[in-house]
């Protein structure tokens, strides 16, 4: 192995592990530091604190505002809009659904969604069916499906991805191997690239009825539209008054982000599901295919090749999907457990755009340094907010009694629990939004539940360490030791 070999496999180990040590590093600091420094460690705690309270403040103004435009955009009949722009026809929509062991009756709600359409043209809609050809039960599916249904697409093709040796299993290659067939689809029917809408559509994603005729009009006004992604918030309440108690709360509370991100357009990145077209994916080469958390992670592929063009366009509507429920509690809890350790994985992602940022210089320094401050920051407070938020304020006191003497020991615990009490009070709003968008979805709350459902936010902190941050530092903690994370499918019964 030469030595210039032994500098970048260094290097890129480096990248690798900043985040996961940075978590550490926060999370023990007040252990380490307060016999020393206490002081030091108080004014942390207290700026993480304010900084925690200005997000909340920020978090629940963007809901509103998202919450409002879905209001106002639900009332926009976009299929009517749609047939008033020259060359709408054109427009053709591949819609993948990558699945591994789902269930066929989910799969076949999934379809019904999407024959609820209200998209003008039926026959510019084509269902691809990506299975893994490891799956024994794929081929029966794929029959079921393509025999009751086909009259509703253009075509329903599917596809039994051979998974190879140098590839995650996963969606990544999975939606690869199926969108280069599609390529070559296009290809043989002489379509272009740029007039062909690829909408990667979870297994258990309902989309709504007027997704298709909103993205295609969004899609011809946007004159940037080469270079962006389309996403609609994926919404956790499908199967919500199935779910243990403690996934309903988080449920919720991801239901609730997801709708306060479709606001923040400097850094809104699509997840789950969302849409962009054909040029653009080819362009990057399609997701890479040895990667296991793909969304954010072919934004950015996309970024650093385009440069600030390259952004995720919100559709206000709403895309319902399931939480994680596996029939019984327990299963069901280390099944979430598992999905929230797995999209923690996808820290990864801060050693790909760092690396990245030393070797694309044709785009912009403040440009690259914003996206990489942003996913740092994200995956960076992801596993330390909860022990920065809940106990860290106790500790110094505790650790050094003569700090306990001081006006500002004696303040800490005081001045933490009162940014904390006030920041709590966003609740009352996410109660509120909770209830109004699962009406939205007909998941509709009966009075008798109404207590339960805000009781169930004290046990926030309890959600907030199994199912946030324990699983966040487990990954991080993997990845600095060197160790692998074999991807495991959610289970949705």
């Amino acid at each position: 192995m030469t030595k210039r070999l032994i500098q970048t496999r260094f290097f890129q180990r480096l990248l690798e592990i900043i985040v996961p040590i940075s978590s550490w590093f926060l999370v023990t600091l007040p252990l380490w530091l307060s016999p020393f420094h206490p002081a030091i460690v108080a004014y942390f705690i207290i700026a993480f604190d304010l900084y925690f309270f200005s997000k909340s403040l920020s978090t629940a103004y963007s809901c509103v505002v998202s919450y409002n435009e879905i209001l106002f955009h639900s009332q926009i009949k976009y299929f009517k809009k749609l047939q008033n722009q020259k060359n709408y026809s054109r427009l053709k929509h591949f819609i993948i659904i990558p699945n591994y062991k789902e269930p066929l009756h989910k799969l076949e709600e999934t379809v019904q969604e999407l024959i609820k359409n209200d998209y003008p043209i039926k026959k510019n809609l084509y269902l691809i069916l990506a299975f893994e050809k490891r799956e024994t039960e794929a081929s029966k599916k794929s029959q079921y499906i393509s025999n009751k249904y086909q009259g509703f697409f253009k075509e329903i093709i599917s596809h039994y991805h051979p998974l190879k040796q140098d590839e995650e299993p996963g969606k990544a290659s999975n939606q690869t191997y199926a969108a280069k067939i599609v390529d070559k689809y296009v290809i043989n029917n002489n379509f272009d690239r740029k007039n062909v809408l690829i909408t990667i559509c979870d297994a258990d994603s309902k989309l709504s009825k007027n997704y298709f005729s909103y993205l295609s009009f969004e899609y011809i006004k946007d004159k940037d539209r080469l270079f962006h992604f389309y996403w609609a918030p994926v919404l956790l309440y499908n199967n919500f008054w199935q779910l243990p108690f403690l996934v309903r709360i988080q449920a919720t509370l991801s239901s609730i982000l997801r709708l306060a991100f479709l606001s923040q357009k400097e850094n809104l990145i699509q997840v789950s599901t969302y849409s962009t077209n054909l040029w653009l994916l080819k362009k990057i080469n399609f997701w890479d295919t040895d990667i296991i958390p793909e969304d954010w992670h072919v934004f950015f592929q996309a970024f650093f090749t385009f440069g600030e063009k390259v952004k995720t366009i919100p559709l206000f509507t709403i895309v319902n999907g399931d939480a994680v429920f596996s029939g019984g509690t327990m299963r069901t809890l280390v099944n979430r457990y598992e999905q929230e350790k797995r999209w923690a994985w996808g820290v990864t992602d801060v050693g790909y755009v760092l690396k990245r940022f030393f070797l694309t210089p044709h785009i912009g320094t403040w440009q690259k340094l914003k996206k990489i401050i942003f996913i740092a920051e994200t995956h960076l407070f992801w596993p330390v907010s909860f022990f920065i938020l809940t106990i860290s304020a106790s500790i110094p006191p505790l650790i050094n009694p003569s700090f306990k003497r001081t006006v500002l020991g004696l303040l800490l615990p005081k001045l933490s629990a009162l940014i904390l009490t006030l920041s709590s009070g966003m609740l009352i709003l996410y109660i509120y939004l909770d209830i109004k968008l699962r009406q939205k979805v007909n998941m509709k709350t009966s009075a008798s539940s109404l207590p339960l459902l805000i009781v169930q936010w004290y046990l926030l902190p309890v959600v907030s360490f199994f199912f946030s941050s324990l699983p966040a530092l487990d990954a991080h903690t993997r990845i600095l030791l060197g160790k692998k994370l074999k991807y495991r499918v959610t289970e949705k019964v």
